[in-house]
């Protein structure tokens, strides 16, 4: 078995580096600097030390295509990267991806219970120069719960922490009871079913953006399809989007409040979804950053252009446990273990994924949510079903005792990148040496059929990710509870959602009784479910031109803000 490994990831070595040679060419954004923007350049030479080039055009490159710009229905990372640089919400993060006042011209006023926030709007225009105001943020979150829109994240985001979105959703309110009003143009209300620590992070995120109702309600099914049905509030506006295309632009929006800290003129992006051309582009001048994968990582991985961050993204395989009204096998508890434990998963980021990714045998990331002692989440529970092989077949043989079986097969979905077809070669080799009588048929997909597939819950095995929406456990122990619309596996456990229930409510105001029970949920749906499969913890290198200065990077809401970046020294 050991000598099969040793072929499989020298095989995967030459695989990749064919991909060297792949080529791809494309034309170089032009603009320009108006007067204004000149002065606003000369304020930036003088607080950086730098010297802005005329020329402030970012090129760049994206994984995969935009599948909704309407903030209502958005649901994925793509998505909210695009929305977090051509909208805002009350709040945004900032450099130092801290939550401040955005839309909201201040902190709110917080009411002693913790259940009432009350914003003071500051003066602010959509790019078609109408004002942002209070009313826009209760039209769009009232949208964004009723069932009828069809969004994903609303309810998600809202039930349980909104006043009454929890009935709202389930259709037994009407949409108009929701807990937020517009008092005035700059005064909304915001009422809370019960405390919640981490609210203002909330803020911050897509979901709770704004949106004009006399404009969304003109273009009815039109709204957000395309780059020309679509008004921002953000520092840039969507260009020359058809609402299917692999390639998109954005441009700094003038009607945005902050105007003037925006520098960069266009930002070009082009779907890209294999590394080697990638690269390419980025070595011919044509890209100013790409990310790193597998065997283009290791030979970068010392160049003086590379970039590298852990993330806390988390991704990891969706075991379907029912299936067109039938329950699969993936039900059996044995099986799901023997999976998760049935590959070598330090072989799989040392090698195949070679980006500074690192193995993970946990759901909530490390690094990311600290406790009042500033103590890691991740400390408490440490690592869980770890690679053992020999486990691993003993499990799987018992559970196809159980079931009835010597052998099964199943559908696996997944995406139609490089890197995911490299992940997805891994882990078939590996699982099927290891567990007698798997066979597992993958579909490669692209990202929207990916999402239809896990929205009707057709598939077996799904290939996915998690990046946080706030600065909270519960951001990802949310996703497993029996009523989540992010389910979507039948994954159903009383003694995990009591838990999260426990530390939603009673022990909301608890912090080390909360943080003991989020650790108890997170060792039921990992550990004594197996609901899911931990693959490992996002590691980004990127190659980043030197003359690119400026861009943030986020652990939630979306990946990257550009508000503050800008061009000095390409020229």
């Amino acid at each position: 078995m050991l000598k099969n490994k040793l072929f499989w990831l020298l095989g995967m070595i030459l695989v990749l580096g064919i991909f060297l040679a792949a080529c791809g060419e494309g034309d170089n954004a032009d603009s320009s600097v108006d007067t204004n923007d000149a002065e606003q350049a000369e304020g930036t030479e003088k607080a950086t030390g730098d010297k802005l080039d005329k020329e402030q055009v970012l090129n760049l490159v994206e994984r995969a295509e935009i599948p909704s710009v309407d903030s209502v229905l958005a649901d994925d990372a793509v998505s909210f990267n695009v929305l977090n640089n051509i909208g805002e919400g009350l709040f945004r993060l900032d450099q130092e991806n801290v939550a401040v006042p955005a839309m909201a011209e201040s902190e709110p006023e917080v009411s002693e219970d913790g259940l009432t926030y009350t914003f003071k709007l500051r003066d602010a225009k959509w790019s078609d120069g109408t004002p942002v105001t209070a009313k826009d943020f209760v039209f769009a979150w009232q949208r964004a719960v009723d069932p009828a829109t069809g969004s994903t994240y609303g309810p998600y985001m809202m039930t349980g922490i909104i006043k009454n979105a929890t009935e709202i959703a389930n259709g037994q309110l009407d949409k108009s009871e929701l807990g937020v009003e517009a008092k005035d143009d700059k005064t909304l209300v915001v009422t809370l079913e019960r405390p919640v620590p981490y609210f203002i992070s909330l803020m911050a995120f897509g979901t709770f953006y704004p949106q004009n109702e006399a404009y969304v309600t003109a273009q009815g099914e039109n709204y957000g399809t395309n780059s020309e049905s679509l008004i921002s509030n953000g520092p840039f506006i969507l260009k020359n989007w058809d609402g299917t295309g692999l390639s998109w632009s954005m441009e700094k929006n003038p009607e945005y409040w902050d105007a003037e800290t925006v520098k960069l003129d266009m930002i070009n992006v082009d779907v890209i979804k294999e590394p080697g051309t990638a690269v390419n582009l980025y070595n011919n001048g044509e890209k100013d950053r790409v990310g790193l994968t597998g065997e283009f990582a290791m030979q970068y991985a010392d160049d003086v252009e590379v970039e590298q961050v852990l993330k806390p993204t988390v991704y990891y395989l969706k075991l379907n446990q029912e299936r067109n009204g039938e329950k699969t096998p993936l039900s059996n508890v044995k099986l799901r273990k023997a999976i998760a434990m049935s590959f070598n998963k330090k072989d799989m980021v040392d090698v195949v994924l070679a980006n500074g990714s690192i193995q993970a045998d946990f759901l909530v990331p490390t690094g990311f949510a600290f406790d009042e002692n500033k103590q890691d989440f991740r400390d408490v529970n440490g690592d869980m079903l770890p690679f053992n092989a020999e486990e691993a077949a003993k499990l799987w043989e018992e559970g196809l005792k159980e079931e009835g079986l010597t052998e099964v097969t199943f559908e696996y979905i997944s995406g139609d990148t490089e890197l995911s077809k490299n992940l997805d070669a891994y882990l078939k080799s590996q699982m099927e040496s290891n567990l007698k009588g798997l066979t597992l048929n993958i579909k490669n997909l692209p990202f929207n059929v990916k999402l239809d597939l896990d929205a009707a819950q057709d598939y077996d095995i799904q290939s996915t990710g998690w990046a946080p929406d706030f600065q909270d456990p519960v951001t990802f122990l949310d996703l497993f509870q029996s009523e989540s619309s992010q389910n979507n596996m039948s994954f159903s456990n009383e003694k995990f959602d009591a838990l999260l229930e426990k530390a939603k409510g009673e022990l909301a105001l608890d912090p080390a009784a909360r943080w003991t029970a989020l650790a108890e949920a997170e060792k039921v749906v990992v550990e004594e479910e197996a609901s899911i499969v931990n693959l490992y913890q996002t590691g980004t290198m990127s190659l980043q031109k030197p003359y690119v200065h400026g861009i943030v990077a986020h652990p939630f809401t979306g990946d990257y803000s550009y508000k503050w970046t800008y061009i000095s020294g390409k020229e």
